[in-house]
């Protein structure tokens, strides 16, 4: 039986920061966590350094150089994935911006296999049931109605494994798209849309849970006319998707949003450029430019995603929001677990799948460990042992 223990100087656990604290894994899961010295000479030790559950990325389109709606998406998502882990993002979502409707089938039928053997947490589709006027960097042409027959062909082909569908609720037949793939067993996510806060309001009445990067490519708040926004922030049942990359929306949104009584749930919108070199790429078909960190539409100027990493922004909720680094680390762990109902991540507590991810006092990456084996730095505990530092 395969067992480790970790110090470090602080552990995020649910509800406590435990300053000093231990956790111990045991077999791939966390058998124990605790407050003050461990119970016996730890096998890795982190005296300046803090350990937090291991990153959830809900929404993120690629890395790498790689995208989830490349032809082979099956392969780029292994690359994906690898990638986002070496930043602490030990589960991750695949979501597909919009494509023609057989070339999503196909998407989704082939990264299904990576849901069912554990790669991915589960599929998102971000389109193609999307408004026009807010359709950000998805092919107007592409986006349709969200009619039952396309809906029921697109949730069938992922054998229940998409787990989360943005739709603009102000569409044609939205309200009951969206008590439809909730029907599905899958989480509906109102984003992309030009809806006013009444509507907003009764599609959460009709089961919609999430917003999707609130404030982003979603009708603006006005005094007159709140929009969208404030319908998802004011209700606690809501998660509110938050990109804090400082591009997307400004420090004191990302604070705003963290403070409201929705649950902030902190997500990358990566596409390729993320991990990789700045240059030109495609998204959905679109040509985009990524330069000076910032992913844009060659077209427009539109922001196209994003290139940020979960730990990134950590980073900038900390330093440049001003939040307290446990809210930031929940927002990352904890909230999205919730959103989609992943019961085996996001909280160090014993029971729950050993991934975790310990944090430098620059709230950089120092070491990862996925279902209990170490993935970045490839073996502290040697070297942790060895008495050398880590």
């Amino acid at each position: 039986m395969s067992t480790t223990l970790i110090s470090a100087a602080r552990v995020i656990a649910p509800g406590a920061v435990l300053e000093p604290g231990w956790v111990e894994t045991r077999s791939g899961q966390i058998s124990a966590v605790g407050a003050g010295s461990p119970p016996r000479e730890p096998d890795a030790s982190f005296p300046e350094g803090t350990v937090a559950p291991g990153f959830i990325d809900a929404h993120i389109h690629g890395g790498g150089g790689f995208s989830f709606n490349d032809p082979d998406p099956a392969a780029a998502a292994v690359k994906i994935a690898a990638v986002h882990l070496e930043h602490g993002t030990t589960t991750l979502m695949a979501s597909l911006v919009t494509a023609p409707l057989a070339e999503l089938k196909t998407a989704v039928a082939a990264l299904a296999g990576l849901v069912e053997d554990g790669v991915l947490a589960g599929i998102h589709l971000e389109g193609p049931w999307l408004s026009p006027s807010h359709r950000g960097a998805h092919t107007k042409d592409l986006l349709q109605l969200p009619d039952p027959a396309s809906i029921d062909r697109l949730m069938l082909a992922g054998r229940g494994t998409v787990r989360m569908v943005t739709v603009a609720p102000e569409l044609e037949g939205g309200l009951a798209a969206i008590r439809q793939i909730t029907g599905h067993g899958a989480v509906a996510a109102i984003g992309h849309t030009g809806a006013g806060y009444d509507l907003a309001r009764q599609a959460i009445a009709a089961g919609a849970t999430v917003g999707t990067h609130v404030f982003n490519a979603m009708r603006p708040l006005h005094h007159r006319e709140p929009g969208p926004a404030l319908a998802l922030l004011e209700d606690p049942n809501v998660f509110a998707e938050v990109i804090a990359d400082g591009v997307h929306l400004h420090p004191s949104l990302v604070r705003f949003i963290s403070g409201s009584p929705a649950r902030a749930v902190f997500v990358t919108d990566a596409m390729a450029a993320a991990c990789a070199s700045e240059g030109t790429y495609q998204l959905g078909g679109l040509e985009v430019h990524v330069a000076n960190g910032e992913a844009r539409l060659a077209s427009n100027g539109a922001i196209a995603g994003s290139v940020l990493t979960l730990d990134a922004a950590i980073r900038h909720a900390v330093n440049h929001a001003g939040l307290p680094l446990a809210d930031a680390v929940r927002a990352a762990t904890q909230n999205p677990a919730d959103m989609l109902g992943l019961s085996d991540v996001g909280r160090l507590e014993p029971g729950r799948r050993a991934d975790l991810v310990v944090l430098d006092e620059g709230l950089k990456v120092a070491a990862t460990m996925k279902s209990g084996t170490w993935c970045r730095p490839a073996a502290p505990v040697r070297r942790r042992r060895s008495g050398r530092a880590g």
